[in-house]
């Protein structure tokens, strides 16, 4: 039996969305002696441009969908700008404002990511 065509656009989406929200980066940016993730700057910085700048848009997408889902409860309590933060600027300055192969850094500056400079 073959699930409905909104089932199979449900079931990709969700799945997208765990993982979308599944801890990569965390796993990624462990240190090791060298200062690289995989111990060779190469396959880090291959790593980064073929999964993690990827996943990093997914993530981002899925934050501003769900960032306009949540607007009608952020409006009252006053967190907008803290969801946005955490939900769309984050993931963005993750992905587009970071050197290649560079897991922690972001910034002309080379702040943590994810940090208040």
């Amino acid at each position: 039996m073959h699930a409905s065509k909104p089932a199979r656009c449900t079931a990709a989406l969700l799945l997208a969305l765990v993982l979308a929200l599944t801890p990569t980066s965390a796993v990624l940016a462990q240190h090791y002696d060298s200062d690289t993730v995989t111990g060779d700057r190469a396959t880090d910085m291959a790593a980064d441009l073929i999964v993690v700048r990827p996943l990093g848009l997914v993530g981002a997408v899925i934050g501003t969908a769900g960032f306009i889902i949540a607007l009608p409860f952020t409006i009252p309590t006053g967190t907008v700008d803290d969801t946005a933060r955490e939900w769309i600027r984050d993931p963005l300055e993750y992905t587009f404002n970071r050197p290649l192969g560079d897991f922690e850094h972001c910034g002309a500056d080379r702040h943590p990511c994810g940090r208040t400079r």
